[in-house]
């Protein structure tokens, strides 16, 4: 066989790889995301799955000795390099979100009324999803508050997330007092500082943000207290991220205590693709 014939089939072979590896990552992205229905079908996945590879490998013109090679070699790199497959699996998750984001963007990006920071007419939008009992929140609120002082042009949009103790529940009603009074950020602060929320801790951070305690109280009972946090938990659902803090930046979903260069990078990147 000439070197021109052995170039061409070249993409070919990568491509019958990829195709194999595709299928490999979608099968196990599907089996992690729903048991039943996976042990359901499987069957016809493997099936779909030897077709798939079959006309890869008629496309490429490859020798059965040449296909069981390719197999070897693909079987050969999974075993000696799995975190491949979780990495993908990540990056095939982290394209849903996105996906699912988009058809809920005006939403997100809508705060509820003075759960705001930053600058109002910034150029990039910060959306933070956050817990009052959350450890991890509660680490990010230094590289946030970094993160404004050292660009002036984020619009910063607090989502009031309560999904770790109804203590956190409370915490967030009384945030949402807290906007309704234009003091959502003194609030924020002081129930961070406060440590873990519960009743005596929850009216000291309000009382720190000096708020009118009797009107902050009635509010946060309120059903339209009650109709943002369950429309925040919804929209968690919605998007399909699993915890707080969670930050959505553009198209971009980023869990967890990241730490502020990742959050500057993020901001960076959103701005590049404005």
């Amino acid at each position: 066989m000439n070197n021109t014939v052995k170039n061409n089939r070249v993409p070919l072979v990568i491509a019958a790889l990829g195709t194999i590896l595709l299928i490999i990552v979608g099968v196990y992205f599907f089996e992690r995301q729903s048991p039943d229905a996976f042990s359901a079908i499987s069957g016809k996945n493997a099936e779909q799955a030897t077709s798939a590879a079959d006309s890869a490998v008629a496309a490429a013109g490859m020798s059965d000795a040449q296909r069981e090679a390719t197999k070897a070699l693909v079987r050969a790199t999974l075993l000696e390099n799995p975190e491949i497959i979780t990495e993908a699996v990540e990056i095939l998750q982290q394209r849903e979100s996105a996906k699912r984001l988009s058809s809920v963007q005006d939403k997100v990006t809508t705060p509820f009324p003075g759960a705001e920071a930053g600058n109002p007419k910034g150029d990039v939008t910060l959306v933070e999803f956050t817990d009052y009992s959350c450890g991890f929140c509660r680490a990010s609120v230094a590289d946030v508050k970094r993160l404004l002082k050292d660009d002036g042009n984020i619009r910063l949009i607090y989502r009031e997330l309560p999904i770790l103790s109804p203590a956190s529940r409370e915490a967030a009603a009384w945030a949402l007092a807290a906007a309704q009074q234009g003091k959502h950020q003194a609030f924020h602060d002081a129930m961070f500082d406060a440590g873990p929320p519960n009743a005596q801790s929850i009216r000291a951070a309000a009382a720190k943000a000096g708020l009118n305690i009797a009107a902050a109280e009635a509010f946060a009972a309120s059903s339209k207290a009650k109709a943002e946090i369950e429309s925040n938990l919804a929209l968690m659902q919605q998007v399909g991220f699993n915890g707080t803090p969670t930050f959505v930046i553009g198209s971009q979903i980023l869990e967890g205590a990241l730490g502020y260069d990742a959050l500057k990078d993020a901001i960076a990147k959103a701005r590049k693709q404005k």
